[in-house]
Protein backbone atom coordinates (compact mmCIF):
# COMPACT_ATOMS: atom_id res chain seq x y z
CA UNK A 1 0.00 0.00 0.00
CA UNK A 2 1.44 3.28 -1.75
CA UNK A 3 2.00 5.52 1.72
CA UNK A 4 0.32 8.86 0.02
CA UNK A 5 -2.96 7.73 -1.70
CA UNK A 6 -3.83 9.51 -5.07
CA UNK A 7 -1.05 11.48 -4.70
CA UNK A 8 0.55 13.56 -7.71
CA UNK A 9 1.42 16.85 -9.90
CA UNK A 10 -1.10 16.48 -13.03
CA UNK A 11 -3.52 18.61 -11.32
CA UNK A 12 -1.41 21.24 -9.50
CA UNK A 13 -3.20 24.36 -10.34
CA UNK A 14 -6.71 23.06 -9.55
CA UNK A 15 -5.20 21.58 -6.08
CA UNK A 16 -3.49 24.89 -5.43
CA UNK A 17 -6.83 26.79 -5.65
CA UNK A 18 -9.13 24.42 -4.26
CA UNK A 19 -6.73 24.49 -1.70
CA UNK A 20 -6.97 28.45 -1.10
CA UNK A 21 -10.56 28.40 -1.26
CA UNK A 22 -10.76 25.93 1.12
CA UNK A 23 -9.12 27.66 3.89
CA UNK A 24 -10.48 30.74 3.22
CA UNK A 25 -14.01 29.08 3.72
CA UNK A 26 -12.34 27.11 6.94
CA UNK A 27 -10.81 30.44 8.79
CA UNK A 28 -13.90 32.00 10.08
CA UNK A 29 -15.69 28.43 10.98
CA UNK A 30 -12.67 27.14 12.19
CA UNK A 31 -12.83 30.55 14.44
CA UNK A 32 -16.36 30.38 15.44
CA UNK A 33 -15.58 26.54 16.62
CA UNK A 34 -12.81 27.05 19.00
CA UNK A 35 -14.60 30.32 20.82
CA UNK A 36 -17.83 27.97 20.61
CA UNK A 37 -15.61 25.07 22.23
CA UNK A 38 -14.82 26.91 25.05
CA UNK A 39 -11.04 26.38 23.91
CA UNK A 40 -10.29 29.76 21.63
CA UNK A 41 -10.42 30.72 18.85
CA UNK A 42 -6.68 29.69 18.13
CA UNK A 43 -7.53 25.73 18.99
CA UNK A 44 -10.44 25.91 16.05
CA UNK A 45 -7.73 26.79 13.91
CA UNK A 46 -4.88 24.62 14.78
CA UNK A 47 -7.67 21.81 14.70
CA UNK A 48 -8.04 23.22 10.64
CA UNK A 49 -4.53 23.01 10.10
CA UNK A 50 -3.25 19.68 11.74
CA UNK A 51 -6.32 17.44 11.00
CA UNK A 52 -6.71 19.31 7.44
CA UNK A 53 -3.14 18.31 7.04
CA UNK A 54 -2.29 14.96 7.96
CA UNK A 55 -5.90 13.45 6.92
CA UNK A 56 -5.40 14.71 3.59
CA UNK A 57 -1.83 13.34 3.57
CA UNK A 58 -2.57 9.98 5.11
CA UNK A 59 -6.10 9.42 4.28
CA UNK A 60 -7.94 7.56 1.92
CA UNK A 61 -10.24 10.15 0.21
CA UNK A 62 -7.98 12.10 -1.89
CA UNK A 63 -10.10 15.31 -2.25
CA UNK A 64 -11.94 15.34 0.99
CA UNK A 65 -10.96 18.97 3.32
CA UNK A 66 -10.86 17.92 6.94
CA UNK A 67 -11.30 20.54 10.21
CA UNK A 68 -12.92 21.03 13.12
CA UNK A 69 -16.88 20.42 12.37
CA UNK A 70 -20.00 21.36 13.81
CA UNK A 71 -20.78 17.93 15.58
CA UNK A 72 -17.27 17.25 16.84
CA UNK A 73 -17.32 20.87 18.24
CA UNK A 74 -20.41 20.10 20.25
CA UNK A 75 -18.68 16.87 21.82
CA UNK A 76 -15.39 18.30 22.19
CA UNK A 77 -16.89 22.14 24.52
CA UNK A 78 -18.62 19.50 26.54
CA UNK A 79 -15.56 17.30 27.15
CA UNK A 80 -13.64 20.92 27.36
CA UNK A 81 -16.33 22.20 29.88
CA UNK A 82 -16.34 18.93 31.85
CA UNK A 83 -12.50 18.55 32.66
CA UNK A 84 -12.29 22.11 33.14
CA UNK A 85 -14.74 22.26 35.78
CA UNK A 86 -13.03 19.61 37.75
CA UNK A 87 -9.50 20.44 37.38
CA UNK A 88 -9.35 24.28 36.35
CA UNK A 89 -5.28 23.59 35.88
CA UNK A 90 -4.75 20.65 34.00
CA UNK A 91 -8.26 20.30 32.57
CA UNK A 92 -7.44 22.17 29.06
CA UNK A 93 -4.39 19.23 28.80
CA UNK A 94 -6.95 16.44 29.93
CA UNK A 95 -9.38 17.70 26.91
CA UNK A 96 -6.52 17.71 24.56
CA UNK A 97 -5.45 14.19 25.92
CA UNK A 98 -8.87 12.97 25.09
CA UNK A 99 -8.35 14.51 21.54
CA UNK A 100 -5.02 12.59 20.91
CA UNK A 101 -6.82 8.86 22.39
CA UNK A 102 -9.80 9.95 20.06
CA UNK A 103 -7.38 10.00 17.45
CA UNK A 104 -5.62 6.52 18.36
CA UNK A 105 -8.85 4.77 18.81
CA UNK A 106 -9.87 5.82 14.93
CA UNK A 107 -6.25 4.61 13.52
CA UNK A 108 -7.47 1.19 15.46
CA UNK A 109 -10.50 1.48 13.65
CA UNK A 110 -8.75 2.20 10.31
CA UNK A 111 -5.95 -1.16 11.30
CA UNK A 112 -8.90 -3.25 12.67
CA UNK A 113 -10.40 -2.94 9.05
CA UNK A 114 -13.90 -1.22 10.57
CA UNK A 115 -14.29 1.54 7.50
CA UNK A 116 -17.09 -0.51 6.10
CA UNK A 117 -19.22 -0.88 9.74
CA UNK A 118 -19.14 2.39 11.18
CA UNK A 119 -21.72 3.82 8.75
CA UNK A 120 -23.69 0.95 9.09
CA UNK A 121 -26.28 2.90 11.06
CA UNK A 122 -30.11 3.04 10.96
CA UNK A 123 -31.03 6.17 9.34
CA UNK A 124 -33.38 7.95 11.70
CA UNK A 125 -30.78 7.28 14.34
CA UNK A 126 -28.27 9.05 12.13
CA UNK A 127 -31.15 12.29 11.12
CA UNK A 128 -31.95 12.34 15.10
CA UNK A 129 -28.42 12.68 16.37
CA UNK A 130 -27.31 15.06 13.23
CA UNK A 131 -30.83 17.55 13.92
CA UNK A 132 -30.12 17.34 17.37
CA UNK A 133 -26.53 18.56 17.07
CA UNK A 134 -27.88 21.30 14.57
CA UNK A 135 -30.87 22.42 17.50
CA UNK A 136 -27.15 22.22 19.98
CA UNK A 137 -25.01 24.96 18.09
CA UNK A 138 -27.73 27.35 17.71
CA UNK A 139 -29.28 27.03 21.18
CA UNK A 140 -25.42 28.05 22.14
CA UNK A 141 -25.17 30.47 19.99
CA UNK A 142 -28.38 32.57 21.03
CA UNK A 143 -26.24 33.99 24.01
CA UNK A 144 -23.61 35.25 22.15
CA UNK A 145 -25.88 36.22 19.34
CA UNK A 146 -27.87 38.69 22.08
CA UNK A 147 -24.43 40.36 23.22
CA UNK A 148 -24.07 37.51 26.33
CA UNK A 149 -21.34 35.40 27.31
CA UNK A 150 -22.44 31.60 26.05
CA UNK A 151 -23.40 28.59 28.25
CA UNK A 152 -21.80 25.58 28.73
CA UNK A 153 -25.47 23.81 27.78
CA UNK A 154 -28.43 23.42 26.30
CA UNK A 155 -30.43 23.44 29.48
CA UNK A 156 -28.58 26.16 30.47
CA UNK A 157 -28.78 28.41 27.52
CA UNK A 158 -32.75 28.31 27.73
CA UNK A 159 -33.02 29.15 31.33
CA UNK A 160 -31.14 32.23 30.69
CA UNK A 161 -32.39 32.79 27.64
CA UNK A 162 -35.48 35.04 28.70
CA UNK A 163 -33.02 37.04 30.85
CA UNK A 164 -30.89 37.52 27.66
CA UNK A 165 -33.99 38.71 25.74
CA UNK A 166 -35.29 40.62 27.78
CA UNK A 167 -31.30 42.36 28.34
CA UNK A 168 -29.71 41.86 25.19
CA UNK A 169 -27.20 44.40 23.71
CA UNK A 170 -28.39 46.25 20.16
CA UNK A 171 -25.08 46.41 18.55
CA UNK A 172 -24.35 42.79 19.09
CA UNK A 173 -27.50 41.57 18.18
CA UNK A 174 -27.62 43.76 14.67
CA UNK A 175 -24.50 41.97 14.03
CA UNK A 176 -25.43 38.84 14.79
CA UNK A 177 -28.74 39.85 12.06
CA UNK A 178 -26.83 41.01 9.55
CA UNK A 179 -24.12 37.66 9.72
CA UNK A 180 -27.57 35.70 9.49
CA UNK A 181 -29.07 38.26 6.32
CA UNK A 182 -25.35 37.71 4.47
CA UNK A 183 -25.07 34.01 5.03
CA UNK A 184 -28.39 33.41 4.40
CA UNK A 185 -29.16 36.03 0.93
CA UNK A 186 -25.43 36.10 -0.39
CA UNK A 187 -25.98 35.39 -4.06
CA UNK A 188 -24.63 32.33 -5.08
CA UNK A 189 -22.64 34.31 -8.04
CA UNK A 190 -21.00 36.02 -4.80
CA UNK A 191 -20.47 32.99 -2.83
CA UNK A 192 -18.72 31.01 -6.04
CA UNK A 193 -15.69 33.68 -5.15
CA UNK A 194 -15.96 35.16 -1.93
CA UNK A 195 -17.99 32.29 0.44
CA UNK A 196 -20.35 34.05 2.47
CA UNK A 197 -18.86 33.66 5.72
CA UNK A 198 -16.05 35.18 4.97
CA UNK A 199 -18.42 38.09 3.48
CA UNK A 200 -20.09 38.21 6.60
CA UNK A 201 -16.86 37.98 9.11
CA UNK A 202 -15.28 40.93 7.31
CA UNK A 203 -18.46 43.39 6.78
CA UNK A 204 -19.55 42.17 10.63
CA UNK A 205 -15.96 43.16 12.09
CA UNK A 206 -15.53 46.22 9.59
CA UNK A 207 -18.36 48.00 11.21
CA UNK A 208 -18.13 46.96 14.58
CA UNK A 209 -14.00 48.47 13.78
CA UNK A 210 -15.05 51.80 12.24
CA UNK A 211 -18.94 52.42 13.72
CA UNK A 212 -19.04 51.27 17.37
CA UNK A 213 -17.20 51.88 20.30
CA UNK A 214 -14.43 49.87 22.02
CA UNK A 215 -15.94 47.13 24.40
CA UNK A 216 -19.93 48.36 23.17
CA UNK A 217 -19.83 44.59 21.90
CA UNK A 218 -17.68 41.13 23.01
CA UNK A 219 -14.92 40.04 20.91
CA UNK A 220 -12.73 37.62 20.47
CA UNK A 221 -9.62 39.29 21.89
CA UNK A 222 -6.49 38.77 21.83
CA UNK A 223 -5.07 35.58 20.19
CA UNK A 224 -1.42 33.79 19.93
CA UNK A 225 0.39 34.03 17.26
CA UNK A 226 3.51 31.66 16.15
CA UNK A 227 4.16 28.32 15.91
CA UNK A 228 1.91 25.78 18.37
CA UNK A 229 3.63 24.70 21.36
CA UNK A 230 3.66 21.16 22.34
CA UNK A 231 1.16 19.53 24.68
CA UNK A 232 2.20 16.83 26.83
CA UNK A 233 -0.53 14.51 27.47
CA UNK A 234 -1.27 14.07 30.88
CA UNK A 235 -3.90 11.61 32.43
CA UNK A 236 -5.56 11.18 36.21
CA UNK A 237 -6.41 7.49 36.52
CA UNK A 238 -9.53 8.70 38.35
CA UNK A 239 -10.62 10.09 34.71
CA UNK A 240 -9.74 7.74 33.00
CA UNK A 241 -13.00 6.34 32.45
CA UNK A 242 -14.61 9.03 31.72
CA UNK A 243 -11.25 10.24 29.58
CA UNK A 244 -11.96 7.22 27.68
CA UNK A 245 -15.17 7.09 26.97
CA UNK A 246 -15.04 10.87 25.56
CA UNK A 247 -12.44 9.48 23.44
CA UNK A 248 -14.21 6.98 22.19
CA UNK A 249 -17.27 8.98 21.32
CA UNK A 250 -14.91 11.55 19.55
CA UNK A 251 -13.50 8.43 17.34
CA UNK A 252 -16.73 6.72 16.68
CA UNK A 253 -18.23 10.47 15.58
CA UNK A 254 -15.62 11.86 13.41
CA UNK A 255 -15.45 8.48 12.08
CA UNK A 256 -18.60 8.92 10.80
CA UNK A 257 -18.70 12.17 9.99
CA UNK A 258 -15.60 11.50 7.66
CA UNK A 259 -17.04 9.03 6.13
CA UNK A 260 -20.31 10.26 5.08
CA UNK A 261 -18.51 13.20 3.74
CA UNK A 262 -16.38 10.61 1.56
CA UNK A 263 -19.45 9.47 0.02
CA UNK A 264 -20.36 12.84 -0.49
CA UNK A 265 -16.93 13.14 -2.47
CA UNK A 266 -16.87 9.92 -4.15
CA UNK A 267 -19.98 11.40 -5.60
CA UNK A 268 -18.97 14.32 -7.18
CA UNK A 269 -15.44 13.18 -8.62
CA UNK A 270 -16.66 9.36 -9.32
CA UNK A 271 -14.25 7.72 -7.15
CA UNK A 272 -14.26 4.84 -4.58
CA UNK A 273 -12.58 5.93 -1.31
CA UNK A 274 -10.39 3.78 0.95
CA UNK A 275 -12.82 3.46 4.07
CA UNK A 276 -10.07 2.40 6.62
CA UNK A 277 -7.20 3.97 5.43
CA UNK A 278 -9.29 7.34 5.57
CA UNK A 279 -10.06 6.26 8.87
CA UNK A 280 -6.21 6.00 9.48
CA UNK A 281 -5.42 9.38 8.22
CA UNK A 282 -7.94 11.29 10.37
CA UNK A 283 -6.54 9.56 13.51
CA UNK A 284 -3.51 10.65 12.65
CA UNK A 285 -4.83 14.18 11.86
CA UNK A 286 -6.55 14.54 15.52
CA UNK A 287 -3.61 13.09 17.60
CA UNK A 288 -0.99 15.81 15.88
CA UNK A 289 -3.99 18.22 16.85
CA UNK A 290 -4.16 16.98 20.37
CA UNK A 291 -0.59 16.92 20.97
CA UNK A 292 -0.38 20.73 19.69
CA UNK A 293 -3.71 22.67 21.40
CA UNK A 294 -6.11 21.77 18.28
CA UNK A 295 -9.98 21.00 18.47
CA UNK A 296 -10.63 17.54 16.89
CA UNK A 297 -12.02 17.24 13.33
CA UNK A 298 -13.40 15.30 10.73
CA UNK A 299 -14.06 15.20 6.82
CA UNK A 300 -15.89 18.42 6.51
CA UNK A 301 -18.67 18.50 4.21
CA UNK A 302 -18.83 21.91 2.73
CA UNK A 303 -15.17 22.33 2.35
CA UNK A 304 -14.81 19.35 0.86
CA UNK A 305 -17.89 20.28 -2.16
CA UNK A 306 -15.63 23.92 -2.16
CA UNK A 307 -12.77 22.56 -2.87
CA UNK A 308 -13.63 19.94 -5.90
CA UNK A 309 -15.72 22.55 -7.31
CA UNK A 310 -12.80 24.99 -7.47
CA UNK A 311 -10.37 22.03 -8.82
CA UNK A 312 -9.30 20.68 -6.04
CA UNK A 313 -8.82 16.48 -6.66
CA UNK A 314 -5.67 15.00 -4.70
CA UNK A 315 -4.84 15.38 -1.31
CA UNK A 316 -2.07 18.09 -1.99
CA UNK A 317 -5.46 20.38 -2.15
CA UNK A 318 -5.75 19.44 1.39
CA UNK A 319 -2.70 20.28 2.50
CA UNK A 320 -2.16 23.44 0.69
CA UNK A 321 -5.41 24.65 2.90
CA UNK A 322 -3.89 23.32 5.90
CA UNK A 323 -0.60 25.45 5.35
CA UNK A 324 -2.75 28.68 4.29
CA UNK A 325 -4.02 28.25 7.09
CA UNK A 326 -0.84 28.27 9.29
CA UNK A 327 0.36 31.05 6.88
CA UNK A 328 -2.45 33.14 9.07
CA UNK A 329 -1.56 32.30 11.83
CA UNK A 330 1.97 33.36 11.50
CA UNK A 331 1.30 36.28 10.44
CA UNK A 332 -2.68 37.59 10.73
CA UNK A 333 -3.34 36.49 14.21
CA UNK A 334 -3.57 40.42 15.47
CA UNK A 335 -6.46 40.83 12.41
CA UNK A 336 -9.10 38.51 14.18
CA UNK A 337 -8.94 40.00 17.51
CA UNK A 338 -11.81 42.34 16.67
CA UNK A 339 -13.77 40.02 15.11
CA UNK A 340 -16.93 40.05 17.37
CA UNK A 341 -19.04 36.99 18.93
CA UNK A 342 -22.14 38.10 17.75
CA UNK A 343 -20.57 37.52 13.80
CA UNK A 344 -19.21 34.17 15.05
CA UNK A 345 -22.10 33.28 17.03
CA UNK A 346 -24.64 34.28 13.30
CA UNK A 347 -22.11 32.16 11.13
CA UNK A 348 -22.43 29.39 13.70
CA UNK A 349 -26.24 29.35 13.93
CA UNK A 350 -26.32 29.04 9.81
CA UNK A 351 -23.92 25.97 10.07
CA UNK A 352 -26.35 24.56 12.87
CA UNK A 353 -29.44 25.26 10.75
CA UNK A 354 -27.70 23.40 7.61
CA UNK A 355 -26.97 20.68 9.84
CA UNK A 356 -30.32 19.63 10.33
CA UNK A 357 -31.88 17.22 8.46
CA UNK A 358 -34.50 18.97 6.81
CA UNK A 359 -34.91 17.07 4.01
CA UNK A 360 -35.69 13.84 5.99
CA UNK A 361 -38.37 16.81 8.81
CA UNK A 362 -40.18 17.66 5.82
CA UNK A 363 -41.20 13.73 4.71
CA UNK A 364 -41.74 12.65 8.79
CA UNK A 365 -45.45 12.50 8.40
CA UNK A 366 -45.18 9.83 5.26
CA UNK A 367 -42.85 8.09 7.29
CA UNK A 368 -43.79 5.14 9.17
CA UNK A 369 -44.68 5.57 13.43
CA UNK A 370 -41.79 3.39 14.56
CA UNK A 371 -39.30 5.30 12.57
CA UNK A 372 -40.76 8.55 13.82
CA UNK A 373 -40.43 7.71 16.90
CA UNK A 374 -37.08 6.70 16.94
CA UNK A 375 -35.67 9.83 15.32
CA UNK A 376 -37.22 11.84 17.58
CA UNK A 377 -36.04 10.02 20.80
CA UNK A 378 -32.49 10.09 19.63
CA UNK A 379 -33.06 14.48 18.56
CA UNK A 380 -34.28 14.50 22.42
CA UNK A 381 -32.00 12.29 23.53
CA UNK A 382 -29.18 14.31 21.53
CA UNK A 383 -30.21 17.93 22.82
CA UNK A 384 -31.11 17.06 26.23
CA UNK A 385 -28.91 14.22 27.73
CA UNK A 386 -25.55 13.11 25.33
CA UNK A 387 -24.68 12.26 22.31
CA UNK A 388 -23.69 8.73 23.84
CA UNK A 389 -26.69 7.92 24.97
CA UNK A 390 -28.77 8.85 22.17
CA UNK A 391 -26.52 7.22 20.11
CA UNK A 392 -26.26 4.02 21.87
CA UNK A 393 -29.84 3.68 22.83
CA UNK A 394 -31.29 4.53 18.87
CA UNK A 395 -29.32 1.82 17.67
CA UNK A 396 -29.76 -0.67 20.20
CA UNK A 397 -33.87 -0.33 20.28
CA UNK A 398 -33.23 -0.04 16.06
CA UNK A 399 -31.17 -3.17 16.08
CA UNK A 400 -33.92 -4.75 18.69
CA UNK A 401 -36.64 -4.03 15.88
CA UNK A 402 -34.95 -5.15 12.97
CA UNK A 403 -33.92 -8.41 14.45
CA UNK A 404 -38.01 -8.87 15.32
CA UNK A 405 -38.62 -8.37 11.72
CA UNK A 406 -35.93 -10.23 10.52
CA UNK A 407 -37.08 -13.71 13.26
CA UNK A 408 -40.64 -13.17 11.91
CA UNK A 409 -40.02 -13.52 8.17
CA UNK A 410 -37.05 -16.61 8.90
CA UNK A 411 -39.67 -18.39 11.22
CA UNK A 412 -42.69 -17.47 8.08
CA UNK A 413 -40.14 -19.84 5.69
CA UNK A 414 -39.72 -22.39 8.33
CA UNK A 415 -41.77 -25.45 6.80
CA UNK A 416 -42.71 -28.90 8.75
CA UNK A 417 -43.90 -31.30 6.62
CA UNK A 418 -45.05 -35.22 6.63
CA UNK A 419 -47.62 -36.33 4.24
CA UNK A 420 -49.01 -32.88 3.36
CA UNK A 421 -46.10 -32.06 0.93
CA UNK A 422 -47.25 -29.49 -1.24
CA UNK A 423 -47.07 -26.56 0.42
CA UNK A 424 -43.00 -26.62 -0.53
CA UNK A 425 -42.45 -26.26 -3.91
CA UNK A 426 -38.41 -27.58 -4.43
CA UNK A 427 -39.93 -31.18 -3.75
CA UNK A 428 -39.64 -32.85 -6.62
CA UNK A 429 -42.75 -35.45 -7.55
CA UNK A 430 -40.48 -38.48 -6.23
CA UNK A 431 -40.22 -36.76 -3.05
CA UNK A 432 -43.74 -36.13 -2.68
CA UNK A 433 -44.46 -39.32 -3.12
CA UNK A 434 -42.59 -40.83 -0.57
CA UNK A 435 -43.84 -38.30 1.93
CA UNK A 436 -47.26 -39.36 1.14
CA UNK A 437 -46.09 -43.02 1.18
CA UNK A 438 -44.78 -42.56 4.57
CA UNK A 439 -48.17 -41.83 6.01
CA UNK A 440 -46.70 -39.05 7.76
CA UNK A 441 -44.01 -41.28 9.57
CA UNK A 442 -41.06 -39.30 8.15
CA UNK A 443 -41.10 -35.56 9.49
CA UNK A 444 -38.91 -33.10 6.97
CA UNK A 445 -38.32 -29.67 8.53
CA UNK A 446 -37.28 -27.43 5.46
CA UNK A 447 -35.20 -24.34 6.73
CA UNK A 448 -34.63 -21.57 3.91
CA UNK A 449 -32.50 -18.41 3.95
CA UNK A 450 -30.35 -17.35 6.74
CA UNK A 451 -30.98 -18.58 9.87
CA UNK A 452 -30.54 -16.66 13.39
CA UNK A 453 -30.74 -16.90 16.98
CA UNK A 454 -33.89 -14.66 16.72
CA UNK A 455 -35.98 -17.07 15.02
CA UNK A 456 -34.13 -19.84 17.25
CA UNK A 457 -37.79 -20.00 19.61
CA UNK A 458 -40.09 -19.87 16.74
CA UNK A 459 -38.27 -22.79 15.44
CA UNK A 460 -38.21 -24.83 18.35
CA UNK A 461 -42.17 -24.26 18.68
CA UNK A 462 -42.99 -25.32 15.22
CA UNK A 463 -41.27 -28.71 15.68
CA UNK A 464 -42.54 -28.90 19.23
CA UNK A 465 -46.07 -28.83 17.74
CA UNK A 466 -45.63 -31.13 14.51
CA UNK A 467 -47.18 -34.44 14.85
CA UNK A 468 -45.68 -37.93 16.38
CA UNK A 469 -42.70 -39.06 13.68
CA UNK A 470 -40.84 -41.99 13.48
CA UNK A 471 -37.64 -40.08 11.23
CA UNK A 472 -36.85 -36.21 12.01
CA UNK A 473 -35.41 -34.38 8.57
CA UNK A 474 -33.22 -31.15 8.81
CA UNK A 475 -33.45 -29.94 5.58
CA UNK A 476 -30.84 -27.52 4.88
CA UNK A 477 -30.40 -27.01 1.22
CA UNK A 478 -31.54 -23.98 0.79
CA UNK A 479 -29.98 -22.28 3.96
CA UNK A 480 -26.66 -20.01 2.97
CA UNK A 481 -25.83 -19.63 7.06
CA UNK A 482 -26.53 -20.58 10.39
CA UNK A 483 -24.97 -18.92 13.75
CA UNK A 484 -24.09 -20.94 16.58
CA UNK A 485 -27.27 -20.46 18.55
CA UNK A 486 -29.42 -22.52 15.88
CA UNK A 487 -26.62 -24.97 15.72
CA UNK A 488 -27.65 -25.32 19.15
CA UNK A 489 -31.18 -25.36 18.87
CA UNK A 490 -30.66 -27.91 16.11
CA UNK A 491 -29.19 -29.85 18.59
CA UNK A 492 -31.73 -29.72 21.41
CA UNK A 493 -33.98 -31.00 19.10
CA UNK A 494 -32.67 -33.33 17.55
CA UNK A 495 -31.48 -35.15 20.77
CA UNK A 496 -34.81 -35.18 21.90
CA UNK A 497 -35.64 -37.12 18.81
CA UNK A 498 -32.81 -39.73 19.67
CA UNK A 499 -34.19 -40.05 23.05
CA UNK A 500 -37.52 -40.84 21.64
CA UNK A 501 -35.65 -43.34 19.79
CA UNK A 502 -36.34 -41.41 16.02
CA UNK A 503 -33.82 -41.32 13.00
CA UNK A 504 -32.74 -37.70 12.70
CA UNK A 505 -31.30 -36.96 8.93
CA UNK A 506 -29.01 -34.02 8.36
CA UNK A 507 -29.71 -32.89 4.53
CA UNK A 508 -27.77 -30.21 1.79
CA UNK A 509 -25.26 -28.46 4.20
CA UNK A 510 -22.98 -26.53 2.46
CA UNK A 511 -19.38 -25.76 3.94
CA UNK A 512 -20.38 -23.05 6.34
CA UNK A 513 -23.10 -24.27 7.66
CA UNK A 514 -21.42 -27.68 7.91
CA UNK A 515 -18.09 -26.22 9.86
CA UNK A 516 -20.79 -24.24 12.41
CA UNK A 517 -22.54 -27.66 13.33
CA UNK A 518 -18.91 -29.40 12.92
CA UNK A 519 -17.04 -27.36 15.16
CA UNK A 520 -20.09 -27.23 18.10
CA UNK A 521 -19.37 -30.88 17.93
CA UNK A 522 -22.88 -31.61 16.71
CA UNK A 523 -22.78 -33.54 14.27
CA UNK A 524 -20.77 -35.77 16.06
CA UNK A 525 -24.40 -36.99 17.47
CA UNK A 526 -24.95 -38.65 13.82
CA UNK A 527 -23.46 -41.50 12.06
CA UNK A 528 -22.51 -40.83 8.53
CA UNK A 529 -25.19 -43.09 7.02
CA UNK A 530 -27.72 -40.11 8.37
CA UNK A 531 -26.05 -37.18 6.52
CA UNK A 532 -27.05 -36.65 3.19
CA UNK A 533 -26.15 -33.81 0.23
CA UNK A 534 -29.26 -35.05 -1.80
CA UNK A 535 -32.81 -34.81 -0.09
CA UNK A 536 -34.18 -37.46 -2.44
CA UNK A 537 -31.14 -40.23 -1.16
CA UNK A 538 -32.38 -39.12 2.44
CA UNK A 539 -35.80 -39.40 2.25
CA UNK A 540 -35.09 -42.89 0.05
CA UNK A 541 -33.18 -44.18 2.77
CA UNK A 542 -35.42 -43.01 5.70
CA UNK A 543 -38.29 -44.69 3.89
CA UNK A 544 -36.57 -48.05 3.30
CA UNK A 545 -36.09 -47.78 6.91
CA UNK A 546 -39.52 -47.31 8.58
CA UNK A 547 -40.41 -49.78 5.82
CA UNK A 548 -38.09 -52.89 7.60
CA UNK A 549 -39.02 -51.91 10.98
Amino acid sequence: MALLRGVHFRNIRGDLFGGITAAVVALPLALAFGVSSGAGPIAGVYGAIFVGFFASLFGGTPAQVSGPTGPMTVVMAAVFTQFCAIDPVQGPILAFTVVLMSGFFQVLFGLLKLGKYITLMPFPVISGFMSGIGVIIITLELAPLLGHSGESSVMASLQVLPENILSYQPSALLLGILTLLIVFLCPKSIGKIIPSPLIALCVGTLIYVTLLPDGSVPVIGSIPSGLPEFIFPAIQFELLQDMLLAAIMLAALGSIDSLLTSLVADNMVKDQHDSDRELIGQGVGNMMAGLFGGLPGAGATMRTVINIRAGGETPISGAVHAVVLLLIVLGAGPLAEDIPHAVLAGILIKVGIDIIDWNFLRRLHRAPVFVVVLMLLVFGLTVFVDLVTAVIIGVFIANVITIKHLADIQIDSIRVVADQPDNIDQLSAREKEILVAAGGRVLLYHLEGPISYASVKGMTKKLTNSQPHDALMFDLTSVPLIDVSTAMAIENIMLEALRANRSVYMIGMNDPVRSVLSQMQILTRLADEFIFDQRIDALEAAYQRISLS
